[in-house]
């Protein structure tokens, strides 16, 4: 029988400490991305009964599906029992803990029994032990910075409209706005599921449910195909531009017809509206760059103009590239680093605003709470960095070399003018408009931001 206890002070009362995990949804929040666990099934509601399935790897192939119950639950923490699973005993205890001058502890105790006989057993519990440290210290450090932001904005919750929720974005929105109280629907394409709060719209068709505006505060905007998923040929540009600008127009004209109940409209934009400008630093004053990215945000800006000018507030984040594991350039990077093969590409001199995902939670969180908030906002960090530096940063994290450069005509050949735009254009963007709001990030150095991302911990 093995054990395993990590604990962790906040500066928040156990209240809030209890107020945020004791939502079902801050399970979503708590599973890093780059485990590889799956959440499949999650309660609407933390309570004794309850069960929760994993889908969870078994190295070094295998695959297993890992069902909990929960159970004891009260402010002081709960317990969840492994019912069926990968070992003979699993039992965890969330323990939630007063502490003097109204702050808290969470305490964290495994036991846990393999199924396998020894030796295995031992060399199991040496593998377990190494990831739980891992895994734990990633956890707590989310619940800290969950909690933080949580407490700035005085829990004060709001009810909001998502596009693009099933995105890298938007699935992380959804549950970090979810774990504060948020109300918290969705706009999605697909048959809609009322019990989720889904509602259905058609861009392309121009169709809307109008009822799921009905009651909301604020109207966040995220969906679009993505940028560099693809080698663009005209119709994949035509769709890049469509998905964008059609999609904030009809939202824009959604938002506009609810009159004087009109909602704030928070729609994302690129930094790819400042084109390729890396000899020069821009900010939310500087003009549009040139290309098909610089256009499209444009164009993409101003598809939401018809709710400005119903006199709804509305925001333009113009976000860089998002540092996380799930998703972006950070997933697609971290096997070519890992096998020491990572590099500038091009010159590597091309300016790359970026930002923490968690931190560009925070953002969209504020933006909604906030009505200084308004216009074009670069969320990006305060320290952009060119693409040689993002690389040998990742590199160092990952303790991989990244010096092997792929030439810029072999971008070209590769991607065509998507590896033009996308790979081998920049610049670096300052987040003038944060700062002058005394944004607070959690990570404004890209060394910090990709350790915890990448579960990577000194």
């Amino acid at each position: 029988m093995g054990t395993f206890v990590r604990s962790t002070s906040f500066e928040q009362p156990r209240s809030e400490l209890a107020r945020w995990h004791l939502q079902s949804t801050a399970l979503l929040r708590l599973v890093p991305a780059w485990s590889g666990v799956r959440v499949v099934t999650l309660p609407p509601r933390l309570e004794d009964g309850a069960r929760v399935e994993l889908d969870v790897p078994i190295p070094p192939f295998r695959r297993k599906l890992w069902r909990s119950l929960i159970e004891n639950v009260s402010e002081g923490g709960f317990f969840d029992v492994q019912e069926s699973g990968p070992f003979r005993i699993w039992s965890h205890h969330h323990q939630l803990l007063e502490r003097e001058g109204d702050t808290s502890r969470l305490e964290d105790s495994v036991t846990y029994q393999f199924k396998e006989p020894w030796p295995l057993s031992v060399l199991g519990t040496r593998i377990l032990e190494a990831g739980l440290i891992r895994t734990f210290n990633w956890r707590h450090q989310r619940t800290t910075n969950d909690l933080g932001r949580h407490h700035e904005t005085g829990w004060n919750s709001r009810r909001v409209l998502i596009t693009g929720s099933s995105g890298l974005v938007g699935r992380a929105l959804c549950a970090f706005l979810a774990t504060g109280g948020w109300d918290v629907r969705r706009l999605v394409r697909r048959t809609p599921d009322p019990a989720a709060s889904e509602y259905a719209w058609d861009p392309q068709a121009g169709t809307i449910d109008h009822a799921a505006l009905e009651g909301v505060d604020a109207v966040i905007h995220l969906a679009g195909a993505g940028v560099a998923e693809k080698r663009w040929s005209q119709a994949r540009m035509k769709l890049i531009r469509d998905s964008r600008v059609d999609s904030t127009r009809l939202l824009a004209e959604a938002v506009a017809a609810r009159g004087a109940s009109a909602p704030v409209m928070i729609c994302a934009s690129a930094v790819g509206y400042y084109g390729n400008r890396s000899d020069d630093v821009v900010d939310e004053r500087s003009d549009p760059g040139t290309g098909f990215l610089a256009s499209t945000c444009v164009d993409w800006e101003a598809a939401a103009e018809p709710a400005r000018a119903a006199g709804a507030r509305v925001v333009n984040l113009r976000i860089g590239v998002v540092v996380a594991s799930g998703g972006g350039a950070v997933k697609k990077l971290r096997p070519v680093v890992l096998t020491g093969f990572g590099g500038p590409v091009g010159s590597g001199r091309q300016g790359m605003g970026w930002i923490a995902l968690d931190d560009l939670l925070a953002v969209i969180q504020r933006a909604v709470l906030d009505d200084r908030y308004q216009g074009p906002i670069n969320a990006v960090s305060p320290k952009p960095i060119d693409n040689r530096g993002f690389m040998r940063t990742m590199g160092r994290v990952l303790r991989r070399p990244a010096f092997i450069p792929m030439p810029a005509p072999v971008v070209r050949t590769l991607f065509g003018r998507m590896g033009q735009e996308a790979l081998l254009d920049g610049a670096f963007v300052k987040p003038s408009r944060l700062q002058e709001l005394e944004f607070r990030y959690d990570y404004p150095e890209l060394d910090d931001a990709l350790h915890f991302e990448l579960g990577v911990f000194r």
